[in-house]
């Protein structure tokens, strides 16, 4: 039988050690591509040594911070992204861009196959595999959670570390762990066990990334954040790269019990899911961005994003990232942020993350109008009289006619 090659989505922990091993002895040349998305790994020449153990071909490492944050964390602040109200898109962002590239890589080594470890109940699935056709329609998609000689053998991680034994795959796992998780730069994820309860609290030791409120210092930390065009360059005058600049806000954040969010959401298969996340940079960033474009942006340019927002954050949630319709919010997005340069001042406080001030030399904000003080003439008050009686208008009408 000829064998095919495929490059498979790899994290270097259980269940994608697993698949390397079962997808070899299928029919497969695998190409393990693992990528660093500001996750913490364990050493990365261990996670190569794992893969090629497993059976992998060739394993592949790439650090893809820079460009996570540039391509997919950046227009998603810009846009002010947040899914129901709540999530900021973490995991959302992260899967077009591994999708994209097992697609250069299947392309560059000839493969016919691209593979992933996502389950059939989840989003990551469509995410990853709308993504894979969308970059190449004719690509074969293999996901072994959706076949039956697979999910049916081994339905759970006691299967799965009982094969790893068996074939002689290292992975440090065990059954024990009540939840799973998925970390990047943008934040840590977890679901599923004991959190499939609603009503169940996390445990504190969940949590990595940050302090819960009560442990958080008891002194406030202040911190200023520059925008450029809307791109994040600097916290508290220091320039950094995207990725260092976002690392830094998780670590100050973090610190400071900020970030944490336990919801219920509407999964794009269905279902409601319960998800825990800790994203500490991202939401200081959210806030400190809203702030610098409240200055900068005209009242019908803030309102017309915040029309189109919910269905940006729909896309990138259901995972429709290169499709027309986000290639045109993101041309739209970032065309909104030419004059969204300034500094936003802002205060953490056990959980709480505080804007105390903004500025921007493109500023629209014009005290002598807005002073409630005697002004320089610009603003005469009689005029609103004549404003809200054209307003109130329509209004008039509709109660006159209903009243007869």
């Amino acid at each position: 039988m000829k064998r095919e090659k495929l490059v498979l989505a790899y994290s270097g922990g259980l269940d994608t050690s697993v698949l390397v091993h079962w997808l070899t002895s299928e029919k497969y040349d695998v190409i393990a591509l693992c990528l660093d998305l500001g996750q913490q790994v364990e050493d990365l020449e261990a996670i190569r040594t794992k893969g090629h153990k497993a059976g992998a071909v060739e394993v592949l490492l790439e650090n893809v911070q820079e460009e996570f944050v540039r391509d997919f964390v950046v227009p998603a602040i810009q846009w002010n992204a947040i899914y129901e109200g709540t999530y900021l898109l973490g995991t959302s962002l992260a899967r077009p861009l591994i999708a994209k590239k097992q697609i250069e890589v299947a392309q560059q080594y000839g493969a016919s196959a691209v593979g992933h470890g996502a389950t059939g109940k989840g989003n990551d699935q469509v995410r990853f595999e709308i993504s894979y056709y969308s970059l190449q329609p004719d690509i074969q998609v293999v996901a072994p959670w959706k076949i039956p000689e697979f999910f049916k053998k081994y339905p759970g991680r006691t299967e799965l570390l009982a094969y790893a034994q068996q074939n002689g795959i290292p992975v440090k796992a065990t059954v024990q762990q009540p939840w799973s998780s998925d970390e990047n730069l943008m934040h840590i994820s977890f679901e599923s066990g004991m959190l499939e309860d609603p009503w169940q609290a996390p445990l504190a030791e969940m949590f990595e990334l940050s302090k819960s409120p009560q442990e958080a210092p008891d002194q406030s930390r202040e911190i200023l954040i520059e925008f450029e065009q809307g791109i994040p360059v600097s916290v508290d005058g220091k320039r950094l790269s995207l990725a260092a600049l976002l690392a830094r806000l998780n670590q100050i954040g973090g610190e400071n019990g900020i970030g944490r969010v336990d919801m219920v959401e509407s999964r794009f298969v269905g279902m409601k899911s319960r998800g825990v996340y800790e994203t500490p940079g991202g939401t200081i960033l959210h806030a400190a961005h809203r702030a610098v474009e409240s200055l900068t942006l005209d009242r019908n340019v803030i309102n017309l994003k915040d029309s189109l927002m919910p269905r940006f954050a729909q896309l990138a949630y259901n995972g429709f990232w290169f499709c027309p319709e986000m290639e045109l919010l993101l041309s739209l997005g970032k065309q909104s942020q030419e004059r969204v340069s300034g500094t936003a001042r802002l205060e953490l406080y056990k959980g709480n993350c505080m804007v105390t001030g903004r500025k921007s030399p493109f500023s629209l904000y014009d005290e002598d109008i807005a002073t409630m003080e005697k002004d320089q003439g610009s603003y005469n008050p009689q005029d609103a009289d004549g404003f809200i009686r054209l307003h109130a208008l329509p209004l008039q009408i509709q109660r006159r006619l209903q009243k007869k």
